[in-house]
């Protein structure tokens, strides 16, 4: 169990947490609005409801972290890519690799690590992606949870689409934004049959597979454990069909244990959540569509920084209120356990 270290609220350099974790991700969703109703996700019913803010208010947002020394910018929502604006704000906040130091301060042509990065559920990914990479992307993942047209269908609950989702995945690793992770969430009944095909997809198109274990994040709060098709179950499926060998990870907050088969061909990271918890190792925060800051997918509250902004926050004031807001983030998440409590939001409205 993590405990508090002896560390002062508000040092100055790197942001950290009261646990000692450094905070380097920050994921932004640009929209909760989504043009799928995947089954693991949304009820089907819901009618229009949607916070989006001006693409400048996320910039500046982002660009106060950048000062607090994140180092990874993820772009989600709901669907990012029906945001009009985004690929300027992906020029701006690549614009950002010259601009600050960890300690905030300008520096001009001298550079920081900023890694920019893009979850989409692909459906508009194939004429977007050249103008997304020229504006400064790194990469990209695509949330699939088929590989056949039929039960991506039933899943998405949207006909004549998978074409389009592959279209965009080629279309992004022939520009230069691979190799391009896949998303699978798998659920017991829906899409658990499909774990073999993806692995020969991954072979096939020279992508990296990731299998994630189902939240409780659904709308309709249908989860159940035992829907969830675990880790172990995975791997033994994975390794029926090809054994498998463990990949180094590339940081200890990498959440996805990787693998590749024995001849060395395609990549499958499976992402635990539920049954393997990496909560001790968490570098990442959320800001979602409205402003809010999130410390932990499972928070009960968020912190409403955009409110700080309008409120006439100088971006020192901005800095500080990140601060102590990160000071609250949670030690780890608490799935499966006596009185545990689904998050004060859904998955599509705080942002993957």
């Amino acid at each position: 169990m993590l405990e508090p270290v002896e560390t002062t609220a508000q040092v100055e350099g790197r942001l950290r947490d009261k646990f000692g974790r450094a905070i380097t991700d920050l994921r932004v969703s640009v929209t909760d609005r989504c043009n799928y109703k995947c089954v693991y996700c949304r009820t089907g019913n819901e009618g229009p409801q949607y916070t989006e803010l001006a693409i400048q208010d996320y910039i500046r947002m982002v660009q106060v972290f950048v000062s607090l020394g994140v180092e990874k910018i993820r772009l989600t929502g709901g669907e990012p890519l029906l945001r009009s604006g985004l690929v300027e704000m992906v020029r701006e906040v690549a614009a950002m690799r010259t601009a600050y130091l960890p300690d905030g301060t300008f520096a001009d042509g001298m550079g920081v690590p900023l890694d920019i990065a893009l979850t989409t559920n692909g459906h508009l990914l194939e004429g977007l992606a050249q103008p997304l990479k020229d504006a400064g992307l790194n990469r990209v993942t695509v949330s699939m949870d088929a590989v056949d047209a039929e039960t991506f269908a039933a899943i998405t609950r949207v006909p004549r689409s998978f074409d389009k989702v592959l279209a965009g995945i080629r279309k992004a690793q022939a520009v230069g934004l691979g190799p391009v992770k896949v998303n699978c969430v798998l659920l017991r009944g829906f899409n658990d049959g499909q774990i073999e095909q993806f692995a020969e997809f991954s072979r096939r198109e020279g992508v990296i597979v990731r299998f994630i274990e189902w939240m409780p994040l659904e709308e309709d709060r249908s989860w159940k454990l035992e829907s969830v098709i675990s880790m172990k179950e995975i791997m033994g499926r994975l390794n029926a069909y090809r054994p498998l060998v463990e990949l180094a990870p590339h940081a200890s907050s990498e959440t996805a244990k990787r693998f590749t088969f024995d001849d060395g061909i395609g990549e499958i990271g499976i992402i635990a959540p539920v049954t393997r918890p990496f909560c001790g190792h968490c570098s990442r925060v959320r800001l979602t569509s409205d402003g809010k800051i999130r410390t932990c997918l499972f928070s009960q509250s968020d912190h409403d920084l955009y409110g700080e902004m309008v409120r006439g926050g100088t971006d020192a004031e901005l800095a500080a209120y990140i601060r102590t807001m990160v000071m609250r983030k949670e030690a780890r998440h608490h799935i499966g356990e006596p009185g545990f409590e689904k998050p004060s939001r859904n998955m599509v409205h705080i942002g993957g």
